[in-house]
């Protein structure tokens, strides 16, 4: 067996290394438990290897290279049994674990402002819109003024929570802010739906009073396909069948560089999650005895808004979703050291406190996310649940605030600790194991606490 496996993986060097590390470490801890013997390193190497390889060409968004993601792992979970979530739901044995929808992409064509009769520089504009076209005149936007005092940020973010027209002039003390959102928005937006017709016009100036205003601007929006993988093992115990937890990960990533001469394969962003999320599927799958219905989704366009589990969120009830447990970058030993996770949002529900219980036994624990500065709960795809009140959070290893790798062409397989990734995910088998077993509900979070997420952009 294991000169199979060394001769399967000595054609890629990038792996090889990293696999024989990991088979020297299983060699003297090889009695951890049977979730090892459950949870194969072999199979998580080759998951891994699948989906961080350069064939993929980092996995952007709309790629046929995504597709190819997506199909692997649809293969992967049919082989372990699981259902796809609309057979689940409608008993279609025809079904596709496949889940696909379309986004709308908005990208600005043009836009001329004209303020106090004087027209202003496109330099000093910017737009962020969900309409097509937008023609003010005096009327049909609300104006709102930043002066070099005001809290630029916070105001655009309360006008997009708002939602609505908008023409705001920017003080020119914010023109560094002010040329970082004109970059953003220059980009184009994408939107799951357009049913909120929208738009903030940004200009920079130094006028601080407007008696007369004129705007025109246009957009292109087109439609594209974006697809989720999402399987279900429903409940053994008929009482707990409408109860849910959730595994989940991202498995898009940022594609290639701009001249497409290298590659941002995302191995650790998110491969690890996506790796981790098929081998519990598999744990699971071969215990066969869960008493909650166990739903495991790899989700789409994460880097790009979160529209994978935007959509996927319309289409469960989520107060059937006892937890969720979202997993993202456990590819490298965390600053608590190898082996380890911590989980964002700790504080928001008791979920963190019911796995460590679970993990106690092993002597072993899950830390509170060690740079709350980030914002790091609302910067995966939990964040869409818990505005639903699901306890849903992000669990992680990284250490984002030495991590070179992070969003760069070197976030390849050769970066990673695979032991200490394998570590993780066995400990994530054992620490949720409660949750399947319907032996504990964690606290829901208070919707009410969770910022909403912005209309417009």
């Amino acid at each position: 067996m294991l000169i199979t496996m060394i001769k399967t993986f000595n054609a890629n060097h990038k792996t090889l290394r990293c696999f024989k590390s990991l088979l020297t470490a299983i060699a003297i801890t090889s009695t951890f438990s049977s979730v090892a013997e459950i949870i194969p390193s072999e199979q998580v190497i080759k998951d891994i290897t699948f989906l961080a390889a350069d064939d993929l060409k980092g996995r952007a968004s709309f790629s046929s290279e995504i597709d190819r993601a997506a199909n692997y792992i649809a293969k992967r979970f049919a082989d372990m049994g699981l259902q796809p979530l609309s057979a689940n739901k409608s008993g279609n044995k025809s079904a596709s674990f496949l889940q696909s929808f379309t986004v709308s992409q908005i990208q600005p064509q043009a836009v001329n402002v004209m303020l106090n009769n004087v027209e202003i520089k496109a330099e000093n504009l910017a737009i962020a819109t969900t309409m097509a076209n937008v023609n003010w005149q005096q009327t049909g936007a609300q104006v709102h003024i930043i002066t070099k005092d005001d809290d630029m940020r916070g105001t655009l973010r309360e006008l997009n929570q708002r939602g609505g027209q908008h023409l705001v002039i920017i003080n020119t003390a914010h023109e560094k802010s002010f040329k970082a959102y004109q970059n953003y928005f220059s980009r184009g937006l994408t939107k799951l739906t357009l049913e909120h017709r929208g738009a903030i016009v940004m200009v920079l100036s130094g006028e601080s009073k407007i008696s007369s205003y004129k705007v025109s601007a246009s957009a292109k929006i087109t439609e594209q396909s974006l697809t989720n993988v999402v399987a279900v093992l429903p409940a053994q115990d008929a009482k707990n069948a409408n109860e849910i937890v959730l595994y989940s990960s991202h498995y898009d990533h940022l594609g290639v560089t701009k001249d497409g001469k290298q590659i941002y394969n995302g191995a650790d962003d998110d491969a690890s999650g996506t790796t981790a999320i098929l081998n519990l599927a598999q744990y699971y799958a071969k215990q066969g005895n869960n008493k909650r219905s166990l739903m495991f989704s790899a989700f789409t366009a994460e880097e790009i808004g979160g529209f994978g589990s935007k959509y996927f969120s319309q289409q469960v009830n989520p107060d059937d979703v006892v937890a969720m447990i979202n997993i993202e970058m456990i590819g490298k030993p965390s600053k608590f050291g190898a082996g380890t996770m911590w989980m964002t949002g700790m504080e928001r529900s008791n979920l963190g406190a019911l796995l460590n219980e679970k993990l106690s036994a092993q002597n072993k624990e899950i830390f509170k996310d060690p740079y709350p500065e980030q914002g790091l709960f609302y910067r995966s795809d939990n964040a869409t649940l818990a505005r639903l009140g699901v306890p849903a959070h992000s669990f992680s290893s990284t250490q984002l605030d030495k991590d070179q790798h992070y969003h760069q062409v070197t976030d390849d397989i050769n970066s990673l600790d695979l032991v200490s990734m394998h570590k993780v995910i066995e400990s994530l088998a054992i620490a949720t194991q409660s949750l399947v077993d319907g032996m504990v509900t964690p606290t829901r979070i208070d919707k009410a606490q969770v910022s909403a997420q912005g209309k417009i952009y």
